[in-house]
């Protein structure tokens, strides 16, 4: 069993840890990058990119976090396979355990390990992800221009994928299994308003039917239990979010969806020297360059505290 110690412990190696690394090493932080059980985030299951800036081409999800990676191991960042099961925000140090049993101290505490798209389940909804079946409009609606698409849910994250669909589709189903939306009514009279959205009421998904790809959604009428087959080129699945945020419940103030709260506009929690940054803090914009942002603001945030403090122990 090891300690590794450094003045920046950066949990999660998606975006937002990545560049939060490029900056914490470019600053002489020497960041220890704590992989987790998913290593590059969510952008590993995500073929095509085509939204992340200087890339005039698609570019594969999975090659742009190898290129992240391999950007913040020449700057001097440590990366580390291990999945910390336990943390101690008591510090500084802050200190975690691995699932190795390793130790990771770290001066400032970055935490980036983002959250997880809710899947329904269905049969189908694997076999055909990212061939019809996907968790982000704003990120594969392009995909689906001209074509006849499904949104299935109830709440503000489906009603917000049914109306960005608009733009690139004339043709939006949203599917809901009750009799009634979630989301907010300014929301909801938007969508209702739409003259190319239409709604199915208390529908269940059976599955996702297809050959090679995804062909329509098999749905069962939750009050006759009559079924039916909604043709769709494409299917967004908009049920909502789970951030990781298991580590930290009773250590840092959580939203209601579980997301970590920071001072509006910065990534700073309310413990001085841990930084929340990507998807683990954001429930509105959940993009990869969104996140590699909050993950700049994290790693410039931390070397201001640690300046701040060597300074006032010299003084």
């Amino acid at each position: 069993m090891a300690t590794h110690t450094t003045k920046m412990l950066i949990i999660g190696s998606g975006p937002a840890g990545l560049s939060a690394a490029i900056y914490g090493a470019r600053a002489g932080m020497q960041p220890i990058v704590v992989q987790g059980l998913q290593p590059g985030g969510q952008l590993t299951i995500t073929t095509d990119v085509e939204n992340y800036p200087g890339f005039r081409d698609v570019i594969q999800g999975p090659w742009l976090m190898q290129e992240m990676q391999a950007q913040a191991e020449h700057v001097g960042t440590r990366m580390l396979w291990d999945t910390i099961t336990e943390v101690d925000l008591s510090g500084p140090p802050f200190r975690a355990v691995g699932d190795s049993g390793d130790i990771y101290e770290g001066e400032t505490l970055v935490i980036a390990t983002g959250a997880q798209a809710k899947w329904l389940g269905a049969p189908g909804e694997q076999e055909f992800s990212g061939k019809g079946v996907s968790a982000c409009a704003t990120c594969d609606g392009f995909f689906y221009r001209g074509k006849k698409v499904v949104v299935i849910g109830g709440g503000n994250t489906a009603v917000e994928e049914a109306l960005y669909l608009t733009n690139h589709s004339q043709d939006v189903t949203l599917i809901h299994r009750r009799d009634s939306l979630r989301a907010e009514k300014i929301l909801q009279d938007r969508l209702f308003a739409h003259p190319n959205i239409k709604v199915l009421w208390n529908k269940g998904v059976e599955r996702f039917v297809g050959d090679g790809g995804l062909t329509g959604v098999k749905l069962k009428d939750t009050v006759t239990g009559e079924t039916t087959v909604e043709p769709a080129d494409g299917a967004f699945v908009a049920i909502g979010h789970a951030p990781a945020t298991e580590l930290f419940k009773g250590k840092l103030e959580l939203d209601g969806g579980g997301y970590i709260v920071v001072e509006a506009g910065t990534p700073k929690t309310a413990i001085p020297g841990v930084f929340a940054c990507g998807d683990v803090m954001d429930h509105t914009y959940r993009q990869a360059v969104t996140a590699a942002g909050t993950g700049c603001m994290a790693a410039l945030d931390a070397e201001r505290f640690l300046a701040e403090r060597e300074f006032a122990a010299r003084g």
